[in-house]
């Protein structure tokens, strides 16, 4: 009896430290991929911004001063361009996103970036924009005060230091929205799925899914990054109830074996399904071994890696005075990860800059089965 109480208390913990840490790794399809057509809208527009304290753009900039000449002359106000000298004045580029389903009256923030040689948008305020999309209608209006952030200058001038960019501003909220990007949605007979990152396993676990909810062949995956369902008769004119529905569904996704390094910085990033293949490698003092028949003690064949063991691999190496010399030789076996080889390789002291050299060596060689990717 209490070997059966042992046991169930076992099973118990099993099923709530693994299992649990099993689901954890299934990602919402919401998540993974996006509805097809549902997408933000880029804007853009041309505007001037005023009452700078002098740090304007110069005369040099000869678009500001057009703009502001027909700024006037649409006002109402007779100028001449040759008379017009200020440094209050701005030209700036104006971008801003619309998300989709915003309506017309609502609010989006604007970014505005200076074009000329203004040293300075701190205090300005944006006159009146019209914001168009690339099928050259308007969409949006921006105008409104400006805000750089909030800036600070240690020390006095030149020799202080500033401590943000003082051409590129914001408007929180600063366009208003007049036109809408029709998307509807109530008719439709079927949507499409578009994955974030496309992958042939992640599509077919994705159709899956959606056919075990829905009880039926109604998903079709059409390639690695897109999946059509057609939506049923139940949920026909819910078009919104049935996308929230598919939304939720968790699937867990693949990818490919792919290390990324960034030189500059020393950083690696790899993922689990790295495997070295069998190899010998020297770099500097360091020889790294990965081959069916390890000449490792007995002792230690079939156990994890550990650093106490690395150690114990470590051996002098005869050099062909015959003198020998320190080389830290580590012995591994084939199919190992690449996070136990660089477990290995820190525990006998290699630095970032040794793993990265490693890492292209051993992909040269072809004995690593994932993408390297240099950034």
């Amino acid at each position: 009896m209490r070997r059966i109480l042992c046991l169930i208390t076992l099973l118990y913990l099993v099923a709530i430290f693994i299992l649990p840490a099993h689901q954890a790794q299934a990602v919402r399809i919401k998540d993974l991929a996006s509805i097809k057509g549902v997408r933000d809208n880029q804007l853009i527009g041309y505007g001037l911004v005023v009452g700078l304290d002098g740090t304007g753009d110069g005369n040099k900039a000869a678009f500001t001063t057009q703009a502001l000449v027909n700024m006037l002359k649409n006002m109402d106000v007779p100028v001449n361009e040759a008379d017009i000298k200020v440094k209050n004045v701005a030209g700036v580029l104006v971008t801003a996103t619309l998300p989709p389903f915003v309506k017309a009256g609502q609010s989006i923030d604007v970014v505005l970036s200076s074009l000329g040689d203004a040293s300075s948008l701190q205090g300005g305020t944006l006159i009146a924009t019209p914001l168009k999309g690339l099928d050259d209608q308007v969409y949006a209006i921006a105008q409104g005060p400006i805000s750089i952030g909030g800036f600070q200058t240690r020390g006095t001038p030149p020799d202080g230091v500033q401590d943000n960019h003082l051409t590129v501003a914001r408007i929180p909220d600063g366009a208003t929205v007049e036109r809408e990007v029709p998307l509807p949605l109530t008719e439709k007979k079927e949507i499409s799925l578009s994955l974030n990152s496309s992958d042939f396993t992640t599509v077919s676990r994705l159709t899956t899914a959606v056919n075990t909810h829905l009880n039926g062949p109604f998903a079709t995956a059409i390639d690695g990054a897109t999946v059509s369902i057609k939506i049923p008769k139940s949920f026909q004119n819910q078009t919104i109830s049935f996308i929230a529905a598919i939304e939720t569904l968790e699937v867990q996704p693949d990818a490919t074996a792919k290390v990324v390094v960034d030189e500059r910085t020393g950083t690696i990033v790899m993922g689990e399904n790295v495997r070295i293949s069998n190899l010998a490698l020297s770099h500097g003092n360091l020889s790294i071994q990965v081959a069916a028949k390890p000449q490792i003690p007995s002792e230690m064949v079939g156990q994890v890696l550990t650093d106490e063991m690395v150690r114990k691999m470590t051996s002098a190496i005869n050099t062909p005075n015959g003198g020998t010399q320190q080389n830290n030789l580590i012995t591994l076996t084939p199919g190992v990860t690449l996070g136990e080889m660089v477990r290995a390789l820190n525990s006998v002291g290699a630095a970032p800059r040794d793993l990265i050299a490693i890492f292209q060596a051993i992909k040269a060689a072809g004995a690593m089965q994932a993408e390297l990717q240099i950034i």
